[in-house]
């Protein structure tokens, strides 16, 4: 139980951390580049952070979870297909994909 505990507060520190560092980027980016291009007033760091809130309520996580739902609805996909389907896939995945990565490696 100990270690959990231990666990758990050095994420919720990692938490605060990173959120006061968006926060202050976003305060510095916005005061250095929308007042001069812009004519905007400078904001303060709680404004900043109010902005990122807005920016997460209207678009969603700061990194997106579009990628996320591909992933589960290719997985969902693939078990639903059988042995010769997926062999079918991956060899014309590898036909497709064939050279255009590690060319040196393919030749050897």
């Amino acid at each position: 139980m100990r270690r959990i505990r231990f666990v758990g507060v050095r994420f919720v520190l990692f938490g605060i951390v990173f959120v006061g560092v968006a926060g202050l980027v976003t305060f510095w980016l916005w005061n250095l580049v929308m007042p001069p291009v812009f004519g905007l007033h400078a904001i303060s760091f709680w404004q900043a952070l109010g902005l990122l809130v807005l920016s997460r309520i209207l678009f969603g996580r700061f990194g997106g979870w579009g990628h996320r739902m591909l992933g589960a609805r290719f997985a969902r996909g693939w078990q639903l297909l059988t042995p010769e389907e997926r062999e079918r896939f991956r060899s014309a995945m590898r036909a497709r994909w064939e050279g255009r990565f590690g060319e040196g490696e393919s030749q050897q």
